[in-house]
């Protein structure tokens, strides 16, 4: 089991037990002075993911591209996400992460080119992005954190 990918996992694990408890309308809930909510930022994980690994290796995505459209860079929430569509989230945190650990170890993504992120951050090969994913994780995981506390009214 490759250790970052594990982190990967740890991190997500740690996301669902954070929002264990809230409602729907809670997870929706869009803090003023913010552009986005704690289910967006979940389904940010699996997108951000697939556009890293896949969109850029020039592979098939793994998630309709609707999903993907919905969760990507610079999108926002334009609809409450209902709880069919949060448990297709939570099962999508890992089963995408799964099948992200299978291509890796088939070398799916020989043909990895370089690119920059929007930080900046300088990506040239398959290695460099799976160590920038953990690091877009923990980002996503601190909003995840800072959101509820606002919503909850917790200082």
């Amino acid at each position: 089991m490759n250790s970052k990918i594990d982190l990967i996992r740890q991190t997500r694990s740690k996301a669902l037990e954070i929002i264990s408890g809230l409602s729907i309308s809670e997870l929706n809930k869009i803090p003023e002075g913010f552009n986005n909510n704690i289910i967006w930022n979940l389904g940010h994980l699996i997108a951000a993911q697939e556009g890293i690994f896949y969109l850029r290796g020039k592979l098939e995505l793994n998630i309709e591209q609707d999903f993907f459209n919905s969760f990507k860079n610079g999108s926002r929430p334009e609809r409450e996400i209902h709880a069919e569509e949060i448990e297709k989230i939570r099962s999508l945190l890992f089963s995408s992460l799964d099948q992200f650990e299978s291509d890796l170890e088939k070398n799916a993504f020989h043909n990895y080119p370089a690119w920059t992120t929007s930080m900046g951050i300088q990506i040239n090969s398959i290695e460099d992005a799976l160590d920038f994913l953990p690091f877009h994780e923990g980002l996503h995981l601190g909003h995840i954190m800072a959101y509820k506390r606002i919503i909850l009214n917790k200082e």
